[in-house]
């Protein structure tokens, strides 16, 4: 799916990436310009480059994004699989419109949304949350 703008070309802005690691429990990403075919490698490498450190999170700022297709979409869903696989949520903000659109219709908004996956020794979808209380017997 491609959604351009009328008399914009796709691609036709360069991909810029600012990591901040500021919190190495939620390492940030912020997103700008064209995130298509041709331009999604760079921010592929830098999710994969976080993701070694197994952080509670990793933050995908989208704020200055302007082109997105599904290449660039995919690059979200590879971070989300490879995120449940070591225990790390992957969350979005500053989602443009036109992103949440194209991630309700496809379902990614779902898959973002569901609790991690306990795996491998890593950290469970409830560690740092209080017990849950028993279960009622019938």
């Amino acid at each position: 799916m491609i959604l351009v703008l009328p008399g914009r070309k796709p691609e036709a802005t360069p991909l810029g990436l600012v990591v901040d690691r500021t919190d190495p429990n939620a390492p940030l990403i912020r997103v700008s310009g064209d995130l298509a075919f041709a331009t999604a490698g760079p921010l592929r490498v830098e999710i994969d480059r976080m993701l070694v450190d197994h952080p509670p999170a990793i933050v995908l700022d989208f704020g200055e994004l302007l082109f997105i297709d599904s290449t660039g979409l995919s690059v979200i869903v590879h971070a989300w699989r490879e995120g449940q696989q070591g225990g790390t949520a992957i969350q979005l903000r500053s989602t443009p419109r036109f992103l949440t659109t194209i991630l309700d219709m496809t379902g990614v908004t779902g898959l973002l949304a569901r609790p991690l996956a306990a795996s491998g020794g890593y950290r469970s979808p409830t560690a740092g949350r209080a017990p849950s209380p028993p279960a009622a017997s019938a």
